[in-house]
């Protein structure tokens, strides 16, 4: 059979990641007609365990929207920037730039403001950027996970607000491991997904829209079918997705909510993740040569980037650490490949990144940085 060939490795990269033998067990749950009133059982807990894992502010409404976090991101542009609007895309890693490459796509008028990998986006740089573009829409990410960098994302928004435009964010990596602060940073749009700190397979791009978005969509035209995120509001007002879900991830999202609000705790599940970026951090500042790569301050509670010592190439985190780690029955992150290509480039040190997200455990990291730690001391 082809499946005796496939690898059961413990997954510490950035996404997909880890999933409990539970959540795997619930997608072979009864399939239902997603049109049907089967499909209430699933959504009744899946939309009020997302609202409550997302301290949800009052007003904000949600919606699934099938494919990925790129797809939501896609939606809110195409939702929320009209034709005669500039947005301005910041960028602190891969995937803000992804919001920009995405504006671009959709042919609106898109202007970028990059900040150096490792660093967190610059409240007075962001001001000035948004006044001289005259900028009516400002996408953001909250946790860069090409860079490890978690922005202040309330001090951002608030910036955004006081400037008069409009603050889309993008949370992909974050949501399910942290506090979002929702309630203080008001975003118009939080975009994430269920690959990462939800700990689910992919395949939904989740959107919690404030009034105010709503409102403006509204006045957008040109917003097309799936991407219209009025069209996706509409029908989960019913507790449904606006075109035929996976059926099976319904059932893993109604199991695995129902985890984290009634077993595990939201609070619980914060503080696992913070409990588990200090011992990575602790970790790295253990190896010898080998530091933190993102700004102090702002490093992610999800994932953690490792600056290499100047003998480490991309090749060797690639070819060899890759491949011992596999061995050891682990898939290890060697980084991102465009990031550590251009730090190459420049003469600069590499960086790999270590996964600590969704239902990974204090106890299975521990055991994964000992066997790490053993490798990296062989490079």
């Amino acid at each position: 059979m082809i499946a005796d060939d496939f690898a059961a490795l413990k997954l510490f990269i950035t996404g997909p990641t880890y999933i409990r033998p539970e959540i795997r067990e619930a997608a072979s749950l009864p399939e239902f007609g997603h049109r049907d009133k089967e499909n209430d059982k699933r959504s009744g807990p899946i939309f009020d365990g997302l609202a409550r894992l997302a301290q949800l502010p009052e007003g904000y409404r949600t919606f699934l929207i099938n494919g990925s976090g790129s797809t939501c991101m896609e939606a809110s542009i195409r939702s929320l920037v009209a034709d005669d609007e500039t947005v301005l895309n910041v960028t602190v890693g891969a995937f803000g730039d992804l919001y920009y490459n995405i504006a671009l796509a959709n042919g609106k008028n898109a202007v970028k403001l990059a900040f150096e990998p490792g660093r967190a986006v610059n409240a007075e740089k962001l001001a000035a950027a948004i006044e001289e573009h005259g900028a009516s829409v400002v996408t953001l990410t909250h946790n860069e996970t090409s860079t490890g960098v978690e922005n202040d994302i309330v001090t951002l928004c608030n910036v955004v607000r006081d400037k008069g435009a409009m603050p889309l964010v993008d949370g992909v990596s974050i949501f399910g491991g942290a506090d979002l602060r929702l309630a203080e940073a008001r975003p118009a749009i939080y975009c994430t997904a269920t690959q990462k700190s939800l700990a689910l397979p992919a395949g939904f791009g989740i959107g919690f829209v404030s009034p105010e978005a709503a409102e403006k969509a509204a006045t957008i035209t040109n917003k097309g079918h799936s991407t219209d995120i009025l069209k996706q509001l509409d029908k989960a007002a019913v507790g449904q997705a606006l075109t035929t879900p996976n059926t099976a991830l319904l059932n893993q999202m109604a199991v695995q909510l129902d985890y984290i609000v009634n077993t595990e705790g939201v609070q619980e599940r914060f503080a696992r993740h913070a409990k588990m970026r200090e011992m990575t951090h602790s970790f790295v500042e253990g190896l010898d040569g080998f530091d933190l790569f993102a700004q102090e301050g702002f490093r992610s509670p999800t994932l953690t980037t490792v600056r290499c010592p100047r003998h480490v190439t991309a090749d060797k985190l690639k070819s060899v650490l890759k491949e011992h780690m596999r061995e050891r029955g682990y898939l290890f992150d060697p980084g991102y490949g465009k990031l550590n290509a251009r730090l190459e480039e420049e003469g600069r040190a590499v960086m790999f990144r270590i996964g600590h997200m969704g239902d990974i455990t204090p106890e299975m990291l521990s055991e994964y940085l000992e066997v790490l730690g053993r490798q990296l001391v062989a490079l």
